[in-house]
C-alpha cells in the first residue's frame, strides 16, 4: 500500500477492517511459540516475562519504547543453524538483521561466520572481535575506502558487485599485496517472496551481474585477469525475503550450478564455493508457517547435490546468510499506551509511545504483526484495535489490525514480538524522537546492549 500512497499520505483508510480482520483468537492472552522467543511466558498474574523477568519491571528500570532480546533464544538459533549445515558449510549470520558488539560476541562463540555491507558494519564486527577471515563483505557500491579497510584487516572474503568495483578491489589489493578472495553476485532471474516465486523480469535491480544477459560470465573473465590480486572462490545468488517456499532456492542453485559447469569448461577451473544468500523467513503472525533450520539445510543440500550431479560437479562448499532467521524471533518490542481513540463503526486507534521511528516496516512494506497486552491479563471482550505510533504521518502504523482486549486503557504496556530484525538496525530519529534502546535478557538478568538515545545525543551532532 504504501508504494501507491498519495504524498499527502497512505489511503489505510480506504479498506475498512471487514477486509482484513479474522476471527478473534479463543486466547487474547495466550502466546504463540511460532512468534514469541523461547522464553517469553506470562506470570502468575498473567503479566509478560521474558528470560525471567517481568516485562513491568523491565518497562520501570529501561523505559518505553524498548527493544528486548532474548539472548538464550539467540545463541540456540545459532547453534540450530550451526548445527544444520555441519562443518561441511558455512552459516554467515546477515549483520544487517541487527548488531552490535555484543552480537558479534555471541556469533563468535557460537561459531557462526559474519556478513557485513558497510564500513560501520564491517567496524563494529572488528571492534567485536569477529575474526576478519570469517567476514564476507557485500554492498553494490563499496567505497574505496571500505574495500581498502576490507582488504587490510584481512576479510575473509568480499562479493564483487560490478565491473567497476572488480578493477577497484584488484588495484587496492595489489596496492597492499594481498590475493583477496572474492566471489561473484549473479543475478540469477528469481525473485523469491513468501510462498510465491517469479523466475522472469527481475533482472531489472541494482544488485550483482545477469546470468541471461552474460555480465556473470564477463565478471568471471574480468576477476581471472587478476590472477594476482584476486582469487575467485564461489558465486554468490540472492533471491528475495521472507521466504518459505523452497522452490525458488531450486531454480537458482540449478542456475548457479549452470554457471559453474560454464566457468569449468571455459576456464579449465571448478570453484570451491557457492552462497545461496539468505532471506528465510519467520513468523510475524500465527499465519505464518517457517520451516526449521535442518529442513532448510536437507532441503539446500538435496537442491545443490542433485543439480552437481546432473552437471558433473563437484559439490562445492554451500553457505547460507540467515540473519533474519535467527535474531527476528528473539527479540520484541514493549510500548506504553498513550491514548485510545473509538471511532463508532469503524475502528479502535491505539497509540503507542513508538512507532515507524522504531519500526518502520509496517509502512514501509506493508508487514504484519502481532500484538498483545504485556503488562496484565485481561478476560475482556476482543476488539478490533489497528496500534499506530505518535508521528506526524498518517501512515505510522505498527499493527495494521489486531484484536486487543477492549478494557485496554493509557498506561497499559503492550509488546510486538519478532521485532528482532530490520527494526532497530532500520530506525530513524523522524520527529526528532531518540531511538529506543536494545536490551538483552537472560536467566533473570537484564544489560543492555544498545543505550536509549537522548535528545542530547541528537542536539551534539547538530552543529548550528
Amino acid at each position: 500500500m504504501s508504494r501507491s500512497a498519495h504524498p499527502a499520505g497512505p489511503r489505510h483508510g480506504d479498506v475498512l477492517p471487514e477486509a482484513h480482520a479474522t476471527t478473534p483468537p479463543a486466547d487474547l492472552n495466550a502466546l504463540d511459540a511460532r512468534v514469541w522467543s523461547r522464553t517469553a511466558t506470562r506470570t502468575a498474574d498473567g503479566a509478560l516475562a521474558v528470560g525471567g523477568l517481568d516485562v513491568r519491571t523491565l518497562a520501570d528500570e529501561y523505559g518505553t519504547p524498548a527493544y528486548l532480546l532474548d539472548e538464550e533464544d539467540f545463541r540456540a538459533r545459532c547453534r540450530a543453524w550451526r548445527t544444520a549445515f555441519g562443518p561441511g558449510a558455512d552459516v554467515f549470520y546477515a549483520g544487517k538483521a541487527f548488531l552490535c558488539r555484543a552480537v558479534v560476541r555471541w556469533l563468535t562463540e557460537e561459531g557462526l561466520n559474519l556478513d557485513v555491507c558497510s564500513g560501520g558494519e564491517l567496524a563494529t564486527a572488528l571492534s567485536g572481535g569477529m575474526p576478519a577471515a570469517r567476514i564476507a563483505m557485500h554492498g553494490n557500491n563499496k567505497s574505496r575506502a571500505e574495500l581498502a579497510k576490507a582488504v587490510t584487516s584481512g576479510v575473509g572474503r568480499i562479493v564483487v558487485d560490478s565491473f567497476q568495483e572488480i578493477e577497484r578491489l584488484a588495484g587496492i589489493a595489489a596496492e597492499h599485496g594481498v590475493r583477496q578472495k572474492v566471489q561473484i553476485r549473479a543475478t540469477v532471474g528469481v525473485e523469491a517472496h513468501t510462498h510465491e516465486f517469479i523466475a522472469t523480469a527481475h533482472e531489472d535491480q541494482k544488485f550483482g551481474f545477469s546470468l541471461t544477459g552474460g555480465d556473470a560470465a564477463e565478471a568471471v573473465r574480468a576477476v581471472l585477469k587478476h590472477p594476482e590480486s584476486l582469487e575467485l572462490i564461489g558465486v554468490h545468488s540472492h533471491i528475495g525475503s521472507q521466504i518459505f517456499d523452497m522452490s525458488g532456492f531450486e531454480v537458482s542453485a540449478r542456475r548457479v550450478v549452470g554457471l559453474l559447469a560454464d566457468i569449468r569448461d571455459e576456464h579449465g577451473v571448478e570453484l570451491p564455493e557457492i552462497d545461496l544468500g539468505g532471506g528465510l523467513g519467520i513468523a510475524y503472525t500465527p499465519e505464518d508457517d517457517p520451516r526449521e533450520p535442518h529442513e532448510i539445510a536437507k532441503a539446500l543440500a538435496e537442491i545443490v547435490g542433485r543439480e552437481c550431479e546432473a552437471a558433473n560437479l563437484a559439490v562445492p562448499r554451500l553457505s547460507v546468510e540467515p540473519g533474519r532467521a535467527i535474531v527476528g524471533p528473539t527479540a520484541f518490542t514493549l510500548y506504553e499506551v498513550g491514548t485510545v481513540k473509538q471511532l463508532d463503526g469503524i475502528r479502535t486507534y491505539v497509540s503507542v509511545d513508538g512507532g515507524m521511528s522504531d519500526n518502520i516496516r509496517t509502512a514501509l512494506y506493508d508487514a504484519d504483526y502481532s500484538v498483545v497486552l504485556a503488562g496484565r491479563a485481561s478476560a475482556a471482550e476482543p476488539m478490533l484495535a489497528r496500534v499506530v505510533g505518535k508521528h506526524c504521518e498518517s501512515g505510522d502504523i505498527v499493527v495494521r489490525d489486531a484484536f486487543l482486549p477492549s478494557d485496554l486503557a493509557p498506561g497499559d504496556l503492550l509488546a510486538v514480538p519478532a521485532t528482532g530484525a530490520y527494526c532497530r538496525s532500520m530506525a530513524s530519529n523522524y520527529n526528532q524522537v531518540p531511538r529506543p534502546p536494545v536490551v538483552a535478557v537472560k536467566d533473570g538478568q537484564a544489560r543492555v546492549l544498545v543505550r536509549r538515545e537522548t535528545e542530547e545525543d541528537l542536539l551534539r551532532l547538530d552543529v548550528g
